[in-house]
């Protein structure tokens, strides 16, 4: 499955990036992310083989990634994590993603986000 982009109504969910345009990188790493470029690279692969689904959730205007929310499927869980003061960002992109979970992969998710890097 190609990475599907989300609105969620004042936030931008996307796959992640590190390219000469745009790069999460320094945004992975203050989420504790201990090989960004390796991470990124494994985010794209999981969506490919459809073993996780991971989401920047960004700023509209400028693209930076403020959290990170995304679905495992087995077991099916939510999980995310959000940049200091940005909990409002994470907290917003879970109905669209719960939702895309369920619509669109037929996965039934708690309703409890899990705080972890997905």
């Amino acid at each position: 499955m190609e990475p599907v982009e989300i609105n969620a109504g004042t936030w931008y969910l996307r796959a992640l990036r590190a390219d000469d345009r745009v790069t999460d990188v320094p945004a992975l790493s203050d989420l504790g992310v201990d090989d960004p470029d390796g991470y990124i690279a494994a985010a794209s692969r999981s969506w490919e083989n459809e073993s996780r689904y991971v989401w920047a959730v960004c700023e509209p205007t400028t693209g930076e990634l403020v959290a990170l929310i995304g679905v495992r499927p087995d077991p099916a869980i939510l999980c995310g994590r959000a940049r200091t003061g940005r909990a409002g960002a994470l907290e917003a992109a879970c109905g669209p993603v719960s939702r895309f979970a369920t619509g669109a992969l037929g996965l039934t998710l708690s309703d409890d986000l899990v705080d972890d890097i997905p």
